[in-house]
């Protein structure tokens, strides 16, 4: 694939604080998520949010490790920004930059990102000991850009938001937003199996209900997971609170992140709508 964006207008993405912080409730605040994981903070818009917690729930439901979702964080963040994209160089389109005539599918099929998502694992799989490889060769193995060395540059902030959208790191992403909800519960719901696979949840009113069982180290991996999904995905499935494991994040108080709730049970992750 070939390098379309600029190398600081990519960095400008990642590890920046805004003007508005996550703490300033003005009615027309900023809205993008963060995540922050041992000292490393990666803010993205909520279109970036959207599409790498959509990498990290297939990579998860194909049983791929951490790893994997940093090595396709970091390529579409060099690709395309993670900006679902109708154009590029040459026929390249979508999130990777995928191009039909090398086989990647139709532009219609690429510019599905389930599609394009489970392309580019479908490539890496086949890539050997690509776990610990560097993210350079890694994503060149997939990808056979003109410039291999430029994916490196994403790889702390891919990592951080990996490790928090895998539920590795709890509470550590977050979005600050102005809407109030007001999606449907069904729609979370199809959303979340067709990102997942079937993790048992049922609607349950203007919820979305997920037990998990097994150990508790598993539990509140998965658990965590899906929480931080929903928060990245609030916006366009008009969520209005998530709440996990004695936290909760709300819409309205978005600013403060996750907040301690201790009616928030520790192996069910409970999704509202309104």
């Amino acid at each position: 694939m070939k390098l379309r964006w600029v190398v600081a207008g990519s960095l400008a993405l990642v590890g920046v604080v805004a003007a508005t912080t996550l703490h300033d409730r003005e009615p027309n605040r900023a809205e993008y998520c963060v995540a922050e994981v041992e000292g490393t903070r990666a803010q993205v818009d909520l279109e970036q949010a959207r599409w790498s917690s959509l990498m990290a729930a297939m990579a998860q439901n194909r049983g791929l490790p951490p790893r994997a979702t940093t090595i396709a964080i970091a390529t579409a963040f060099q690709e395309s920004r993670i900006h679902n994209i109708d154009y590029g160089d040459r026929d390249s389109v979508g999130l990777f930059q995928q191009r039909p005539s090398q086989g990647w599918g139709t532009v219609e099929q690429i510019m599905d990102p389930r599609y394009s998502i489970g392309g580019f694992y479908d490539g890496l799989v086949q890539v050997a000991d690509y776990t610990t490889l560097e993210i350079t060769a890694a994503a060149q193995a997939v990808q056979r850009s003109a410039f291999p060395e430029a994916y490196a540059q994403h790889e702390p902030a891919s990592r951080s938001l990996a490790s928090a959208l895998r539920g590795y790191s709890p509470a550590a992403f977050t979005c600050q937003l102005n809407d109030e909800g007001g999606g449907s519960a069904t729609g979370v719901l199809d959303d979340v199996n067709a990102a997942f696979g079937s993790l048992g949840g049922v609607v349950d009113g203007d919820s979305v209900v997920t037990r998990f069982t097994g150990p508790a180290e598993d539990t509140v991996i998965r658990g965590w997971a899906l929480a931080q999904y929903a928060v990245a995905n609030a916006s366009h499935l008009g969520i209005s609170s998530v709440s996990f494991d004695g936290r909760a994040w709300t819409v309205e108080d978005s600013p403060e992140g996750w907040v301690e709730s201790p009616d928030a049970a520790a192996d069910t992750v409970v999704i509202r709508t309104r």
